[in-house]
């Protein structure tokens, strides 16, 4: 990826609007979190109720800090032994963590990226950034830019072409109080 598309991928997501992008073992669709309507349209894109809660991926762990309380010293290093990776973690998100992204949680679904193009984006961006798969609720996640064509045609601001980890599967989905794996 080269860096004139990374800066076009972060100067839309900076005014509002809606891309793909490849990540570890999907294409996600992003946007600004902190951005209600872009939210809200990518929400209606996916056809996916605000009460769920979305994901945030990150570059490093400090893009994720606006949006988490503190951890112990213990608790950071079990989260830190699986970043950066395909391991997302819910964590207890800060009072002011807008509902649009924890939904009816008072947790938040959190990773640090090891994907290069999404951690790339997340840098040019300078900021986490929503990643939900990339697909209306109920249809399989899409694996190639033609796939996300397909299911939003021209409704996204910008399709980033990239390459996904075939073998990969979607990430890993723990909470941190429980301990308890919510998906494998």
């Amino acid at each position: 990826m080269n860096p004139w598309q990374l800066r076009k991928a972060a100067r839309i997501i900076h005014t509002g609007g809606v891309i793909a992008y490849p990540t570890e073992a999907v294409y996600g669709l992003g946007c600004d979190p902190l951005n209600p309507q872009a939210v809200l349209r990518l929400l209606e894109l996916k056809q996916r109720p605000m009460a769920k809660g979305l994901i945030l991926i990150a570059a490093d762990l400090a893009q994720l800090e606006p949006y988490i309380e503190p951890l112990t010293e213990t608790e950071l290093a079990t989260v830190k032994a699986s970043w950066p990776g395909p391991v997302t973690w819910l964590l207890p998100a800060k009072p002011e963590t807008p509902r649009w992204l924890r939904g009816e949680h008072d947790c938040i679904a959190v990773r640090v990226t090891a994907h290069p193009l999404s951690c790339a984006l997340c840098r040019a961006a300078g900021q986490a950034l929503v990643s939900t798969s990339a697909n209306p609720s109920g249809q399989s996640p899409a694996r190639s830019a033609l796939t996300v064509r397909r299911y939003f045609a021209d409704r996204l601001d910008l399709i980033l072409p990239g390459s996904l980890d075939r073998a990969a599967k979607p990430s890993t989905i723990r909470d941190l109080r429980s301990g308890r794996v919510l998906r494998s």
